[in-house]
Order: C-alpha cells, then sequence, then structure tokens
C-alpha cells in the first residue's frame, strides 16, 4: 500500500504540492489526472525517489519493487529480447550466480527462487510483450541500435512490464505507441496483477484501466472512485452541490444584512440587528471548485470544390525502387472523415505523404484538384520550427502578405493570446508547440487536414477541443491516430493499411479492437503448437469479417443513436444550468420564456432519441448474439 502524507513540494519558486495526502492500496489500478503543470508526472518521480519531498512523506511496505520507464531508451549491440530479459534483474543475477555457486545449499535455493518466479517461461513471457509492442520474431533478435528512438523507447516500455514491478508507475505510455500497440497494452494493464499509477492524456486508456482515479488539483490530491468518465460525473456533481448551497448561503446572507439594514439603528431592534451581524461573520464562505479553463480550436473554412478532391487508380507507392502499397483505389470527397488502421510500418503515413504531395506515385493515375489546398500535419515538423521565435513570428514568416491583426486572429482560433504569441517558442509546452503546428498548417485554409498522430503532446482538453475542431470542419480529413477515443467520434470511414494494401475496413474501432485480440490469441496458440486441426487462421478471419460486415449496419445506427442521447444530454444539462442562475430571474421575463420552451423541446427530443437508441441497441445485441459475436 502506498502513502502520500501531508506532501509539501516545491518546483521552481512554485507549490506543486502543499500538504496533499492519498492513499493507494495494493492491487489498484490508479490514474493521477488534473491540468498540465499541476504536478503528475513529479509526483511520479517523488515516489520513485527521483526527486526529494520539502515535507511530508511517501511510504511504501519494505521490499516493495517499484518500476518506472528509463527516461533513455536502450542502445547497442544486445538484441530486443535480451535487454528485456535483463530488466529483470533478480532473474538475471540468480542466473549469473547458478553458473559459478559451488554449495549445494545454496544452489538448491538459487532453482527454487528461480521457480518461484517463473524464470523457465521467461523468454516467452517477453517475447509476447515486445510482439504486442509491434516487434516481430526477426525483430527482437536485431540489437538495439538498429531502431529509431521512438521504437527504443517502446523497448524500454517492454522492460518494465516485463520486470512485473509491485508497483508499475507509467508516464504517458502510449506516447510512442501506435494504435494496435495501445489496444494491446491497454488489454495488458487491465489485467496486470499488482498495482499501477498511470499518467496518460489517452481517454480511452483512462476509462478503460483504472479502479480509481486522484485528482491534482491546487495542491491537493482528491480521491474519485472508477475511471475518468466516472472522476468526471462526481465531480459535476461536487461543483452543482457546491454551487447550489453557495446560492442558498447567499441567498442567506442577503436576507439577513436586509434585517440589519432596517432594524440595526432602531432600539427594539438593535439586538436581533447585532446578533445577525456575528452570524454573519461565522458564516464560512463555500469555496467552489475551479473550472479548467476552455481550449478552442477553430479550422478555417475552405471554399467549396467540386468532387473528387484526390482520385487513385491502381496507384504504387514507395521510395525509390521500393514499394511500400501495391495497387491502391481510393476517393476523397469534402465531407469525408478517414481514419487509417493499421500498425507502424504498415505504410499508413507514405500514404498520406503521397495524398499531401511530399511523394509521387511510382505507379497508376493519381488525380487531384487544380485548386486543391491541403493540410499536412506530422509530429517531426516540430523540429522545423525556430526555437528563437516567437509564435506571432514564426507565423508572420508563413504569412509574409497578411496584416499582424489577421496573423493574430488566425493564432487565436488555436489558444494562442497575446502574451503567449509573443513567448519564445523554446518556452512553450508541447502541447503549445503542437497547436502551433496546427495553426500553421490550416493557415490557408484547406479543403483538406491530413493529421498524422496530432494528439501526441495534448492533454485532454486539447484533445476534446481538437474532436470539435475536425467535426465542425467543411472539408476533408485524413487521420492516424493512437487515440481511439479521437478516431471514434470524427471517423466515419476506416481504411485498413496492411499487408501492401488499402482496403476498407467493415465496422468500427471496438471491432478493430476485438479483431486484433483475436489475432492475437490465434498467433499465441500458433506459437505454443496447441491450435487445434479446426478452422485455419485464414477461415477464422474470413468468418469474423463477414460477421462484421453484416453487424455493422446495426452497431453504426445503435452508435450514431447514443450519439444524438449524448449531445441532446448536454444540451438539456447547459439549459437547466443557466435557468438555475439566480440572476437570470432579475433579467427580461423574455429570455427566461425563451429558455423554458428551449427546455421543453430539447425534453421531448431526447426522449424520442432515448427511445430510438434502446430499440437500435437491441436489435443489434440480438443480432449479434445470434452471429455469436
Amino acid at each position: 500500500m502506498l502513502h502520500i502524507n501531508d506532501l509539501t513540494f516545491r518546483f521552481g519558486g512554485r507549490v506543486l504540492f502543499d500538504r496533499a495526502t492519498a492513499v493507494v492500496p495494493k492491487g489498484h489500478r490508479v490514474a493521477l489526472v488534473g491540468r498540465n503543470g499541476t504536478g503528475k508526472s513529479t509526483l511520479l518521480k517523488l515516489i520513485a525517489g527521483q526527486l526529494q519531498t520539502d515535507a511530508g512523506a511517501i511510504t511504501v511496505p519494505a521490499g516493495m519493487k517499484i518500476g518506472m520507464v528509463a527516461q533513455e531508451a536502450p542502445s547497442g549491440p544486445v538484441s530486443l529480447i535480451d535487454t528485456v530479459l535483463a530488466a529483470d534483474k533478480e532473474r538475471t543475477a540468480l542466473l549469473e550466480e547458478a553458473e559459478t555457486a559451488t554449495d549445494p545449499l545454496r544452489i538448491g535455493e538459487i532453482h527454487a527462487r528461480l521457480a518461484d518466479i517463473e524464470a523457465h517461461s521467461a523468454p516467452a513471457r517477453a517475447a509476447q510483450i515486445l510482439s504486442g509492442l509491434g516487434f516481430d520474431a526477426e525483430a527482437q533478435a536485431r540489437p538495439c541500435s538498429d531502431f529509431s528512438g521512438g521504437w527504443r523507447m517502446r523497448v524500454a516500455l517492454a522492460g518494465v512490464l516485463f520486470a512485473r514491478p509491485d508497483l508499475l508507475l507509467l508516464d504517458e505510455p502510449t506516447n510512442h505507441l501506435d494504435l494496435e500497440a495501445t489496444i494491446w497494452l491497454e488489454g495488458y494493464l487491465r489485467t496486470y496483477p499488482h498495482t499501477i499509477l498511470l499518467v496518460s492524456h489517452d481517454r480511452d486508456l483512462l476509462n478503460k484501466v483504472p479502479t480509481t482515479t486522484i485528482h491534482v488539483d491546487q495542491g491537493k490530491l482528491v480521491t474519485y472512485a472508477g475511471n475518468y468518465d466516472q472522476f468526471l460525473k462526481q465531480r459535476r456533481a461536487n461543483q452543482e452541490r457546491l454551487q447550489a448551497m453557495a446560492t442558498k448561503q447567499e441567498a442567506k446572507r442577503k436576507h439577513m444584512m436586509a434585517f440589519v439594514e432596517r432594524f440595526r439603528y432602531k432600539a427594539t431592534k438593535a439586538r436581533q440587528a447585532q446578533s445577525r451581524l456575528k452570524a454573519l461573520e461565522k458564516l464560512e464562505t463555500i469555496a467552489l471548485m475551479e473550472d479548467d479553463p476552455d481550449v478552442v480550436f477553430n479550422f478555417p473554412q475552405p471554399d467549396e470544390l467540386a468532387p473528387p478532391l484526390i482520385a487513385l487508380d491502381g496507384v504504387t507507392i514507395g521510395y525509390g525502387d521500393k514499394a511500400i502499397l501495391r495497387r491502391v483505389n481510393l476517393r476523397i470527397d469534402m465531407d469525408d472523415r478517414i481514419a487509417l488502421l493499421g500498425a507502424n510500418g504498415n505504410g499508413k503515413s507514405t500514404l498520406v505523404k503521397l495524398l499531401a504531395g511530399r511523394l509521387q506515385p511510382m505507379d497508376g493515375e493519381m488525380r487531384r484538384s487544380s485548386k486543391l489546398r491541403v493540410g499536412y500535419f506530422a509530429q517531426h515538423q516540430a523540429e522545423e520550427l525556430d526555437l528563437s521565435l516567437t509564435p506571432i513570428q514564426q507565423t508572420q514568416r508563413a504569412m509574409p502578405l497578411a496584416p499582424e491583426e489577421k496573423v493574430r486572429a488566425h493564432l487565436g482560433r488555436f489558444g494562442f493570446p497575446q502574451t503567449k504569441a509573443e513567448t519564445r517558442i523554446a518556452d512553450l509546452s508541447g502541447g503549445e508547440k503542437a497547436r502551433l503546428l496546427l495553426a500553421l498548417m490550416s493557415r490557408e485554409a484547406p479543403h483538406i487536414l491530413m493529421l498524422d498522430e496530432p494528439t501526441n503532446h495534448l492533454d485532454i482538453d486539447s484533445r476534446e477541443a481538437l474532436i470539435e475542431a475536425i467535426n465542425g470542419f467543411q472539408g476533408a480529413v485524413i487521420l492516424i491516430s493512437h487515440d481511439p477515443h479521437l478516431i471514434e467520434l470524427t471517423a466515419d470511414r476506416l481504411l485498413l493499411v496492411a499487408d501492401g494494401t488499402v482496403k476498407p475496413y467493415d465496422g468500427d474501432i471496438d471491432d478493430y479492437r476485438r479483431y486484433l485480440l483475436d489475432r492475437a490469441k490465434v498467433e499465441r496458440a500458433v506459437a505454443k503448437g496447441d491450435a487445434d486441426s479446426g478452422p485455419s487462421r485464414k477461415d477464422q478471419r474470413r468468418a469474423a469479417a463477414e460477421t462484421r460486415a453484416a453487424l455493422a449496419p446495426l452497431k453504426r445506427k445503435a452508435t450514431d443513436a447514443e450519439a444524438l442521447v449524448t449531445r441532446l444530454s448536454e444540451e438539456k444539462r447547459k439549459i437547466e444550468t443557466r435557468l438555475s442562475d439566480p440572476a437570470l430571474y432579475d433579467g427580461p421575463a423574455d429570455t427566461l420564456t425563451k429558455l423554458q420552451i428551449d427546455l421543453g423541446a430539447v425534453e421531448k427530443k431526447l426522449a424520442a432519441a432515448e427511445e430510438s437508441w434502446l430499440e437500435a441497441l437491441e436489435t443489434y445485441e440480438m443480432a449479434a448474439a445470434e452471429a455469436g459475436a
């Protein structure tokens, strides 16, 4: 069990934690959430002993093994599999000692301990973890030095997962992963046998893994039961309760003051007035929760172009003489929202580069509208920023003919007020640099946005703002992302990039998640040699694909109906919030009447939408049960 007692910690002259207290029970999977800069990553370092507290204490049981991904990626001539195996220091030390031990008693102890920690199955377990993170058998045998920094960080993550520490500390573990590895990690962490403390901006991960959420807020640690969405619901309920209490208290205060003002100078009532004044002094102000500041993105809207924007007929794409994708057929129109699925290295980024005009086709025909403007975003573009400039200066370079007012207005669309627009880029956070890149890529109001991992450095609020911006954009969107939540809420077409081809994927992200998990089960069975003589992997996949295709329209109808219920529920909540504002009743009667009419209309629509959702969901579930899906 982890105890954090009266923790105080200052960093750079700022108090990050002020007598903060929390308890993490053994075996719990805990999410640390809060705005950027509140100290989530710092808290992990304090727990790991990498930083020292100013006051208070962080205590763990004696002998508890704490694991955290190393900040430096492994390198050198050692193979990936051996690097991961070496991460279990106890196993490594025991195996080395077994080579030289001569005392029969000690030899027995060594082998008993090796059996206890299941050392015999370690290579298979390490290979399984590496496979889940995207390394096939051939890659696992190659040296770390063969891989880029992002892939080597996956090896570092594999090492800490393999070591199975009693307390696993994870800070943004999906940053270097693709969607496939993210989905695998999600499943792995849900069955992890020990305690987890997780910092992430991946909403799906925060909903599917944690059993507890700790909110880092104003220097304190506030514990909530459940995952991220449950935390939001509880926090909103607490905010509404405190607001109601504060409103009631303010009404009481006004009533008491009215009595005091009226009777304080009347001899017969003076004592009662004085008594109420003393009561007012004792009336403690109810502290309301601070709302996180809104993050707003707003892509400029393009002018209309005749379809198609881009058409590919039998196109082969690659580099030099090496083809990556063959015979690609694809059409993109203004209203398309397309997400590309497939593991890293299969050609997703290559396809986007072709569509963005960064590559030319090796074969086949590619047609583009002559007036097409493309906005292309890729994480590596951050290296092209001039760190000595400010955002306003960098954007003026990209918009040399635009007046300063227009440049500032464009930056404002992406959350850069005057102070931030005039801050050196070197001093911006990773998320702010990502927002600057989004501003730069959309400066000419592109007809199509091509977004290659746009969320890597964005916090949850910024990701939600990006979702709203994409859904409000009137051009086309091509998206590559490891964030299932982003794909689910923005894409209406999924393309699977695999085996040198690009094909439509029938189903949604949940179907794709099941497809990956089923494929992993089959591969594990084949690796163990216990696959039976039943249907082949190819037949199993074909049957699963046919089932998904048949169920996809029903599931989409249920998903769309649920989205409508969510939107109408939020609309209803906003109206009710406005109606609960006492100031409304002091204003024009027309405003109140309109809100009441709007509320009635929304409630009527919501009731109908809920009924449609339940019918659609029941139809889908019955069909899925009959199909055995």
